[in-house]
């Protein structure tokens, strides 16, 4: 049975960035928009690269830097230097 991972974002330019990262790298990625921040719900896995944010942001961007539009997650948190990921065990 499958079960999601969850990922709330402030609603800033970088993380429009991330979000689009997000949507070209996890097919089965769900987003929900409001007024200050963006829903992204997956099955399972959701995998932020630093290298499809980094080509979408328009420079250089740490996957630390996450934590900075991080409202809120769901799932165990696996954060390595061009990952970040998110899953169920």
């Amino acid at each position: 049975m499958s079960r999601n991972v969850s990922l709330t974002l402030q609603n800033t330019g970088d993380s429009r960035s991330i979000v689009e990262a997000i949507m070209a790298d996890n097919a089965t990625a769900q987003v929900r928009e409001f007024p200050s921040m963006t829903k992204i719900d997956c099955p399972d896995k959701l995998v932020i690269r630093a290298g499809s944010v980094t080509s979408r942001i328009g420079r250089p961007w740490d996957v630390q830097e996450i934590h900075l539009s991080v409202i809120s997650l769901s799932g165990t948190v696996d954060e390595e230097e061009d990952e970040f990921t998110l899953f169920w065990k």
